[in-house]
């Protein structure tokens, strides 16, 4: 097959070559997986923290900006037949990205609308992913993959859903705004990652104060 890979170093002629990486389908499943589990989370009122809403807001808009720039151009080069559903998958992104940038707060009642969307996209991409592993070689889904988390690790923080979602302008625009939002976070101490939220972190702990010091009235 062959997919919308950006501009890269030859790889040897040689039978049996494979690059060094992770397959796009092995970091899809994964970070579907991690979504999940968070979209689980934040659905029980009861254990959604403003950290934990701030880590799934930032963890779906990096994930998205991967799959736009990446995932669905190969979709839909190496299925033509799929093309409308990868339509269909990037007005859902925006929606949820839309859905994302509207959310209050932990106690959002729309939480558990974002978390519904968050499952049905990973299902629909599932659909997606699985074809593509039928017809793609192993060595062009490593390729694949090491792009994703070149892509991923600039991606913005923060969803934008206005931005473009179709190359080439996403693998322009994306990692602009990822630089922005990088440094809004570092800024505030936005917890970005799941690591994020485990006990002895100091993320957590320093939003907190950070937000308590905010709300302090002036001396």
């Amino acid at each position: 097959m062959t997919v919308p890979l950006p501009p890269l170093p030859p790889v040897p002629e040689q039978q049996g070559y494979r690059p060094g990486g992770r397959s796009l389908v092995d970091i899809v499943d994964q970070e579907h997986r991690q979504l999940l589990d968070l979209a689980d989370r934040v659905g029980d009122p009861d254990s959604a923290p403003g950290d934990l809403v701030q880590v799934l807001t930032a963890a779906v808009s990096r994930h998205l900006s991967a799959e736009e720039q990446y995932l669905f151009p190969a979709v839909r080069a190496a299925l033509p037949q799929a093309g409308e559903q990868v339509d269909r998958e990037l007005a859902a992104a925006g929606a949820l990205l839309t859905a994302l940038k509207a959310l209050t707060g932990s106690a959002d009642p729309a939480l558990a609308d974002v978390a519904e969307r968050v499952r049905r996209h990973a299902a629909r991409v599932t659909e997606l992913v699985t074809p593509l592993r039928e017809v793609a070689t192993d060595a062009e889904l490593i390729r694949l993959g090491n792009r994703w988390e070149i892509a991923e690790e600039a991606a913005p923080s923060r969803p934008h859903p206005g931005t473009p979602a179709t190359p080439p302008w996403n693998r322009i625009v994306e990692p602009a705004m990822g630089v922005v939002d990088k440094v809004r976070d570092a800024v505030t101490r936005r917890p970005t990652y799941p690591a994020d939220l485990e006990p002895g972190t100091g993320r957590s702990e320093a939003t907190s104060e950070a937000a308590s010091e905010a709300r302090r009235p002036p001396a």
